[in-house]
């Protein structure tokens, strides 16, 4: 190889050995080498000179071939040399350090001590480099004790190099203690100490040896900083971080270390601050842009991540890998595909699209975005894809949602002959619990006990969630007594497993057995047993550990925070879940808004849960998948339309509407609103509608009362071969009903068994009961729920109830109220029916006497209750409430109104009214229902001709219907109402349901 080299026709000086300055030259033309090929030729020359290779002359070249990283040929160098000195062994072993082969460094020392050749300090200092490099604890005690007994233990370079190699290895307290015997510190000896308790688990002592540094009269230089940025990271101290900004200003430091001032502000939460050193800048390079966008995704700021991308690609700057990859994060986690094909067609400029660091993100981007196939495409594209892509694309697609996708995956790379490594592993068994495919688990179990993986801590926690979330709880808990050692985490595995099924007594007693066996619960464990205490409604044993995670210092942990706030939502205490939610220092995510949202929902507050959506945004929390999911029934429930399509916008904008939960909430939400058509449309353009898909379509037909239109629908999604189920039939007997279709709803309810096996639930019968009831055959819906193979519930006696006050049937009406209040004593509802009925047939002692029963029993009546959006803002009316601002100005349009319906034939019906009192006092009574309170408002605060949606929490009376029937004729406006029955379309002076409701 070097005779080849020595052919080449290089323009050196000669070298002979007629010159007798060749000793004085070589060293300064071995120096003046700038690239491997000159240090060839120099070479061969010396070689042809024929001059005696001395250890002067080797121990040159061995230092020259090391920085150019070829130890190889050091190494032959060296090999020829004879008797080599302890000088030309240390540059050998530093060469070998040089390029990472650490392993080889130490051999050479081993055969160094063999050849009887006495180290020096800086042997020590090299090779304690390699112990440092391998994690090679055994090996460099053996080096400390060796030189311990040369004494060079408090030499400050020999020392340094011990310093650092205990706190790689993790002995901070040793290096504490060996720094401490070095009587002459200087900085780099310093530095290596701050630098230790930084990455240690005491990140706190690495700013009390920085200040006593300073007292020492060493001057902190570049590096010291360097070395502290993480450990005030890892404190989250802000004021820290301020104190060492103030501290880089006094000393001038280079500009690029406000790099690792924005990187600290953001790691310790002050985004704010981070942007104006950002800001404030002078020579901003891509590391700036990029460690400020970094941070930005840290802090959940995607919008402004995004924002600075714009920036890079306005001002044409540099895009590296960092800057990518928080783009594309950013993207991902506000699921905005548009931006994040923008941010991929960038970086395919930039040249940095196949590395994997940007190749992983851009894969889970398009993942998140739903675009699975793209994903796959940027995976397949991947030029010569090792077990480190096949595991970060397999993880992508888990942590996605994406099991299945996952599973497929990993069987090709099986295929392809590639061995998992611990990573795969740990990235597919997750993928096997959530699929519940135990064969492949147990497959990848055996796989890992015969690899060179082994069962380890972090494999056999892996293993015990998987059979946790297979449902196999006994191969759990045996491999779990097998570990050779368990952590709180794979305690936490069991109790989560137990707490995602639902046996949460189960998840109880394993934290108990936690705490029994010496371990202390994490975050996890109390992020795992919380849920437990939900489902089980134990309000007091989660106050109990709301107790024990204070003790522990937990509860500024938002996981837990979250799960917290969750768990008294869950048990109904909405009051201390808004009190946690809206404690000052609490710093809320995307999950924290979510569950306060669905908080509000759960307890029937859907105007304070749209209230909550609204501040999150103003708050600049993008709302994720959840959140639109879980909001959308909260528009859905106050007919609130423009925040509904509000909503729909965002969807849009965010690439959500490829997502089949949210398109099925919308079409609901749309039906709800009173845009039916508007959900058709929408269902026409889906393209990945699933069998809810076409339920929510038929339900949307069915509470509108389009009976036919239902029906058709039905035959649609049989001839389309969508399989229907028992809700399908729930819809339809449903819209059957409200369309006063008898003998279509008969024939439906009587094919569900014998077409499509599909045995009737008691929502089914109540259906019939109801179509029945409605249509006057109240004895034979009677007889139907005598017959019935089960015992009817209050729904089927309430619907027989309300069909016997429809026609004034005291006495069926009397029958069925003698079964609800069995079922529910405490709805005072029913009785409130059953008055009616009474009050329509005149016998007022009854009504009295009912009254008089409801009061013993401290029974109380559900208000009536409407609610009307005006200008995106929800109003809500109670019957009878006389306490609105603009009462005076609503009781004189009703006055007006009244006037011009009586000249039009209006006669009001008092028959609901449950007073025997004056008629006239009557009227009064029914212009305080909550319905004709909201319309009066509309009709003061919206412009004529203006369409007015109210949604009302119970049934229309008939008084109330027919006064909006003539207020729609007298208004000219479109008055759209939804009850807790159905909706009604009420214009020019007809509504939809044609009286029949």
């Amino acid at each position: 190889m070097i005779k080849h080299a020595a052919t080449r026709p290089y323009n050196f000086p000669s070298i002979s050995l007629k010159n007798p300055r060749i000793n004085h030259n070589y060293k300064q033309l071995l120096r003046s080498c700038e690239d491997l090929k000159s240090l060839l030729q120099i070479h061969a020359q010396l070689l042809v000179s024929g001059i005696k290779f001395d250890d002067s002359i080797n121990t040159h070249l061995v230092k020259s071939y090391s920085l150019f990283h070829k130890p190889d040929i050091a190494r032959l160098v060296f090999d020829f040399s004879e008797n080599p000195s302890v000088v030309l062994w240390n540059s050998m072993i530093r060469g070998y350090t040089r390029t990472n082969q650490n392993r080889e460094a130490l051999f050479m020392y081993q055969k160094m001590r063999e050849k009887c050749v006495k180290p020096d300090k800086y042997t020590f200092t090299f090779v304690l480099k390699a112990c440092t490099g391998t994690l090679n604890l055994e090996m460099g005690l053996r080096i400390h004790e060796e030189l311990a007994k040369e004494g060079l233990e408090s030499d400050v370079f020999v020392g340094t190099g011990l310093v650092d190699f205990y706190c790689k290895v993790g002995k901070v307290d040793v290096a504490k203690e060996v720094f401490e015997k070095i009587p002459d510190l200087d900085v780099v000896a310093w530095n290596a100490m701050i630098a230790g308790f930084s990455q240690s688990l005491e990140p706190f002592e690495a700013l009390r040896i920085f200040y006593k540094m300073q007292l020492a009269g060493i001057e902190p230089n570049l590096v010291s900083l360097l070395n502290l940025f993480p450990a005030v990271s890892k404190l989250s101290s802000v004021h820290s971080c301020r104190a060492i900004h103030g501290f880089v200003i006094r000393k001038r430091f280079p500009h690029f270390v406000l790099n690792g001032l924005i990187d600290m502000y953001s790691k310790c939460g002050d985004v704010d601050s981070a942007r104006l050193v950002f800001n404030r800048m002078f020579g901003r390079d891509d590391v700036s842009w990029g460690t400020m966008m970094a941070g930005f995704v840290r802090n959940s700021c995607f919008a402004e991540a995004l924002e600075l991308f714009d920036c890079i690609k306005r001002e044409k700057l540099k895009l590296n890998q960092v800057s990518a990859v928080s783009a594309l994060l950013a993207a991902a986690e506000i699921r905005d595909l548009e931006k994040g094909r923008e941010i991929h067609d960038y970086s395919v400029r930039a040249g940095i699209d196949s590395d994997i660091l940007v190749a992983t993100p851009l894969m889970t981007m398009y993942a998140k975005c739903g675009e699975l196939e793209k994903a796959k495409q940027i995976f397949e594209d991947i030029p010569r894809k090792d077990i480190v892509i096949w595991s970060a694309v397999i993880a992508a697609f888990v942590q996605n949602g994406y099991p299945k996708e996952a599973l497929s995956l990993f069987r090709e790379m099986l295929r392809g002959n590639l061995k998992p490594n611990k990573v795969t592993v740990m990235g597919v068994l997750p993928a096997c619990g959530e699929t519940s495919d135990i064969n492949l688990g147990r497959s990848v179990h055996c796989y890992v006990l015969k690899s060179e993986i082994g069962l380890d801590v972090s494999t056999g926690t892996a293993l015990v969630a998987m059979y946790a979330k297979c449902r196999l709880f006994s191969f759990a808990h045996t491999l779990f007594s097998r570990l050779p050692q368990e952590d709180v985490i794979t305690w936490n595995a069991l109790i989560n497993g137990y707490a995602q099924f639902g046996d949460c007594n189960r998840a109880m007693e394993m934290f108990h057995q936690l705490r029994a066996a010496g371990h202390y619960p994490d975050s996890g464990t109390m992020v795992g047993v919380l849920p437990a205490c939900a489902t089980m409604n134990a309000l007091e044993q989660g106050t109990c550990i709301h107790g024990q995670i204070i003790k522990f210092g937990f509860e500024a942990d938002i996981h837990v925070k979250n799960a917290l706030i969750d768990m008294y939502a869950k048990c109904g205490s909405v009051t201390t879940a808004e009190y946690l939610f809206n404690e000052p220092e609490f710093t809320k995510d995307e999950i924290s808004w979510n569950i306060i949202i669905s908080c509000y929902m759960q307890n029937g507050r859907a105007k304070e849960a749209i209230s909550a959506f609204c501040q999150m945004r103003s708050e600049g929390v993008w709302p994720n998948l959840v959140t639109i999911i879980t909001i959308l029934p909260a528009a859905a429930f106050l007919a609130a339309l423009k925040q509904g399509m509000a909503i729909h916008a965002y969807v849009v904008h965010t690439g959500f509407g490829s997502n089949v939960l949210v398109g099925n909430s919308l079409i609901d939400m749309y039906a709800k609103c009173g845009r039916l058509d508007y959900s058709e449309d929408y269902f026409d353009q889906m393209k990945n509608k699933n069998s809810v898909s076409w339920n929510v379509m038929l339900s949307g037909y069915a509470i509108h009362g389009l009976g036919k239109a239902a029906v058709a629908h039905f035959h649609r999604m049989q001839e389309t071969c969508v399989e229907v189920d028992s809700v399908s039939f729930v819809s339809l007997l449903s819209a059957c009903r409200h369309g006063g279709l008898i003998e279509e709803g008969r024939k439906v309810f009587h094919s569900m068994s014998l077409e499509h096996q599909i045995e009737p639930k008691l929502e089914h019968y109540a259906c019939m009961v109801d179509l029945l009831g409605r249509a006057g055959e109240l004895d034979e819906a009677l007889n139907f729920i005598q017959k019935m193979p089960m015992a009817g519930d209050a729904v089927v006696w309430g619907a027989l109830l309300g069909a016997s006050r429809m026609h004034s049937n005291v006495q069926i009406g009397e029958i069925a109220l003698v079964h609800l209040v069995n079922l529910e004593p405490q709805n005072a509802t029913h009785h409130v029916v059953l008055s009616n009925i009474y009050a329509q047939s005149g016998r007022w002692g009854d009504v009295r006497k009912m009254r008089k029963s409801v009061s013993s029993m401290g029974l109380k009546k559900t208000p009536g209750c409407s609610w009307v959006e005006i200008k995106n803002v929800v109003h809500a009316f109670k019957a009878g409430d006389q306490t609105h601002p603009q009462f005076d100005k609503m009781r004189r349009l009703w006055n007006d109104l009244h006037e011009k319906m009586e000249r039009i034939g209006y006669v009001a019906d008092t028959s609901c009214v449950l007073h025997n009192v004056e008629e006239e006092e009557k009227e009064s009574f029914l212009f305080s229902h909550s319905e004709r309170l909201a319309i009066t408002f509309a009709l003061l605060n919206t412009e004529p001709g203006m369409p007015i949606n109210i949604v009302k929490n119970l049934r229309v009376c008939l008084d109330c219907h027919i006064a909006i029937k003539l207020i729609s004729q007298i208004t000219g406006r479109k008055i759209i109402v939804r009850d807790a029955s159905r909706f009604h379309h009420f214009e020019k002076g007809t509504c939809s349901c044609n009286d029949y409701w």
